[in-house]
């Protein structure tokens, strides 16, 4: 088994849509970079600094599965208007939980930005 879930606008959950801010999406970069080298049992695999996505993992046993969750932060440089996206994806696992770990990003994304 496994799953996915995203952010959408189309969500009534506030954790579960795209966040938009007022800041640059350097800095918006900077502090997703910080905030996943702090997430307990989440590991960074790969930032693209280019493009403003970053990718990391977890693995929960037979009961989760492992998750890789792709943070995307859209925004024009030199502009303060950033949007912030969180796609999870689950491979094995019998209870994937993709929209806890949007939701357990976005929360931390409000808390350190907004």
């Amino acid at each position: 088994m496994g799953g996915s879930f995203e952010t959408s606008d189309s969500h009534s959950a506030e954790h579960h849509r795209p966040i938009r801010v007022p800041v640059r999406r350097e800095h918006i970069w900077s502090a997703a970079l910080d905030m996943a080298a702090d997430m307990d049992g989440w590991e960074k695999v790969s930032a693209d600094e280019e493009n403003r996505v970053l990718v990391c993992s977890k693995k929960g046993g037979m009961v989760a599965g492992t998750a890789t969750i792709t943070i995307t932060i859209e925004g024009l440089e030199e502009v303060p208007s950033t949007t912030i996206h969180a796609k999870s994806e689950t491979q094995g696992g019998i209870m994937p939980r993709d929209k806890a770990n949007v939701a357990e990003f976005m929360k931390i994304f409000h808390r350190r930005i907004c």
